[in-house]
């Protein structure tokens, strides 16, 4: 399936059209968006999938992980992004302790975010253990989308944010971790800052796509935070995150600009006045 952004005939993105873009040696491009105006700019841009990632923990609210994120957060955002999307496939961040407790309450916040935030699928954490609720969600009418190697959810029990699966043995992990996600019925795998031969391995020998962040192009697909890559979230700058642009500056220096004619009398003019 071949997107030009600015054909209008444009054909909605689902779980099996990027299992066809896999297929067919199509790329997959994926960002992450919050609110309304972000996700409509990246669905007319062209992006296949918009993630409402938790990492709206760090870029909207403020806090330094991921783990403070509630459901209700999570509805809330996923709710303003779907309204403003008619191609891309929308994916909703399950956040921490709303899935890992057991399957029945996955299923129940995994149904709330298709019912009330009108997302596509949803992201879970983890691998193998965590298999028996994927396949649970995944027979009560949801898609899954895994995430294995760094995973921001677990930061207190990993101490630090490095790189993942740099030792054959949790190398190893992520690939049986990898297989047993599919094989649960998982329709994609995000692997997050592994070392790029381990996750080229990893996409080739899967079935479904692999999305990488940090893990090499040898993933089926690609995905940043979108306030990373416009250069607005700047308290660090991971070295995957390529700056598309310095929005940030640019927004600044335009409040700067702003403040100074409103000292000056500069603003409104005669022009801008009734």
């Amino acid at each position: 399936m071949s997107i030009d952004p600015g054909n209008e005939s444009r054909r909605k993105v689902t779980t099996k059209s990027l299992l066809g873009m896999k297929r067919g040696g199509e790329r997959i491009s994926a960002l992450t968006a919050y609110d309304f105006l972000m996700a409509g700019l990246l669905d007319r841009a062209g992006v296949d999938v918009i993630l409402v990632g938790d990492s709206v923990a760090m870029v909207v609210q403020g806090v330094e992980t991921t783990v403070t994120v509630t459901m209700e957060h999570m509805l809330y955002h996923a709710m303003l992004v779907s309204r403003g999307v008619e191609r891309a496939l929308v994916v909703g961040d399950l956040p921490f302790m709303s899935y890992q407790v057991n399957a029945d309450e996955a299923l129940r916040n995994a149904g709330r975010m298709v019912k009330e935030a009108h997302v596509e699928a949803v992201k879970i954490e983890g691998g193998e253990v965590l298999c028996p609720t994927v396949q649970r969600l995944v027979e009560g009418g949801i898609p899954v989308m895994g995430h294995l190697g760094l995973t921001p959810q677990s930061i207190h029990k990993f101490g630090s944010y490095q790189v993942r699966a740099t030792s054959e043995e949790e190398a190893d992990e992520i690939r049986r971790d990898a297989v047993a996600l599919q094989d649960a019925g998982a329709f994609a795998l995000v692997l997050e800052k592994i070392p790029a031969s381990l996750a080229r391995e990893v996409s080739n020998s899967l079935e479904i796509p692999v999305i990488g962040i940090g893990a090499g192009a040898g993933c089926d697909g690609q995905i940043l935070v979108s306030h990373d890559m416009l250069g607005l979230y700047t308290r660090f700058k991971p070295r995957f995150v390529r700056h598309y642009a310095q929005l940030g500056a640019d927004m600044q220096e335009a409040f700067e600009h702003f403040v100074r004619d409103v000292r000056s009398g500069e603003f409104p003019s005669a022009d801008e006045s009734y």
